[in-house]
């Protein structure tokens, strides 16, 4: 790894992590619009699944096949550059829908762009970070700026600007940042040094699961992602429809989950840097749970839904850890954006896809109470299989599982 000063690496996981803070608000726009658009294009809650179902998917199959195709190449700034072009022009689409299978179609190109950012950022994590600081670094570049711009000022924004003008310009307005940060990491980020990647050497996703952490890391991204997608998609609806919220109040609810997953971008990430991934990734899913009870079982006051809110969304602060962290510790670096994208990819195409639809479907059958117990289950599911991983954080272990697999002539 090419020695980087402190300075650049503070700024290079500045400027990814309010990057992907722009991806996310773009991405979460649709979910803090809905209770204005569900009536305005007569969408069922199956259709409002699928429209989550359906950038997860493309997200998914993006995330891992670009991954791949950088770490080959050698190159990961233009990818990001071009997918924050992208994904912006496909907020301007979804502003101009007229109808579910339009908003479909945008949901689509707008996850495939949406899906190279991650895996390709974090890999210039691995390659310019100290390893010590690798875990911090990660989750502050990955869920900082996408909770603090994508769950928080989004949720707050949005309702408030589609109320004044519209929900459409409300999408305009998410799509200009993406344009500018696209040219900021053009001019400001440097490319990795190239021998840091081999061309024709690539990980298969078999190779990748002879990893015990590597399957256990994509069981916990199914389910957290789930929990997530899930959570976003239909809690805005909750409580609207359920807990006769306004869709303002409700914004500013789901505004606290963005709060939450900000500081715990720094606070689990950390912990883990210093106790170790395994304990931090056990105990924390279990803080979910706190959500989906207090949405179905409190009566109120509304501080008190925040509080229960403000906690219970500390299991984001474990995103970076199974979807990258794990992962890179786990293989060697010139395999960083490949493994991420396994771990990030199947998350979101069985997790992300799979659940939006499941729980649109349960809510038009049973109600949307049936949602929050979804949410229950997948918590203690994901706290249950991290009891099998193995420790991978430097200061843990005298010799990384990464250091171990490079070492060896082939992977085992």
């Amino acid at each position: 790894m090419q020695k980087t000063s402190a300075r650049y690496q503070v700024m290079l996981v500045a400027l990814l992590s309010i990057n992907f803070g722009v991806l996310f608000f773009d991405r979460n726009a649709l979910n803090f619009l809905m209770p204005f658009i569900q009536p305005d294009l007569k969408l069922s809650f199956t259709q409002v699944g699928l429209l989550s179902s359906a950038l997860s998917l493309t997200w998914a199959i993006s995330g891992i096949l670009v991954g791949a195709w950088s770490d080959r190449a050698g190159r990961k700034k233009v990818f990001v550059v071009g997918a924050g072009i992208a994904f912006s022009l496909c907020s301007f689409i979804s502003g101009a829908a007229t109808s579910f299978l339009m908003l479909l179609g945008a949901r689509l190109l707008m996850g495939a762009a949406e899906g190279v950012v991650m895996p390709v950022s974090h890999a210039l994590v691995v390659a310019e970070v100290s390893p010590e600081r690798r875990g911090l670094a990660m989750g502050v570049s990955q869920n900082f700026g996408s909770n603090f711009l994508g769950s928080f000022v989004a949720a707050v924004v949005l309702p408030l600007f589609a109320a004044a003008l519209g929900w459409r310009h409300a999408f305009y307005l998410a799509a200009a940042p993406g344009l500018l940060f696209a040219v900021l990491i053009w001019f400001l980020v440097r490319e990795p040094e190239a021998s840091a990647y081999k061309a024709d050497d690539r990980l298969t996703m078999t190779e990748a699961f002879k990893h015990k952490n590597m399957v256990l890391c994509v069981l916990i991204a199914i389910l957290l992602v789930s929990y997530m997608v899930i959570t976003l998609t239909f809690m805005p609806l909750y409580l609207t429809a359920m807990r006769g919220m306004s869709a303002q109040a409700a914004g500013w609810l789901i505004g606290v989950l963005g709060l939450s997953a900000s500081v715990g971008s720094f606070i689990v990430p950390a912990i883990s840097d210093r106790i170790g991934r395994r304990p931090v990734m056990i105990l924390t899913p279990f803080l979910g749970l706190l959500i989906p009870f207090g949405a179905l079982l409190l009566p109120g006051p509304a501080w008190l839904f925040a509080l229960l809110f403000f906690f219970g969304w500390a299991l984001i602060g474990l995103f970076p850890l199974f979807m990258a962290t794990v992962p890179s510790e786990t293989l060697p670096a010139r395999y960083a954006a490949t493994a991420i994208g396994i771990s990030m990819g199947l998350g979101e195409v069985i997790g992300g896809v799979a659940s939006p639809f499941v729980a649109g479907w349960a809510s038009d059958v049973a109600g949307l109470d049936a949602v929050m117990w979804m949410l229950a289950a997948l918590a203690v599911a994901a706290g249950l299989v991290a009891l099998g991983l193995e420790e991978t954080a430097p200061r843990k272990r005298r010799q990384p599982l990464a250091d171990v697999a490079e070492a060896q002539p082939a992977i085992a």
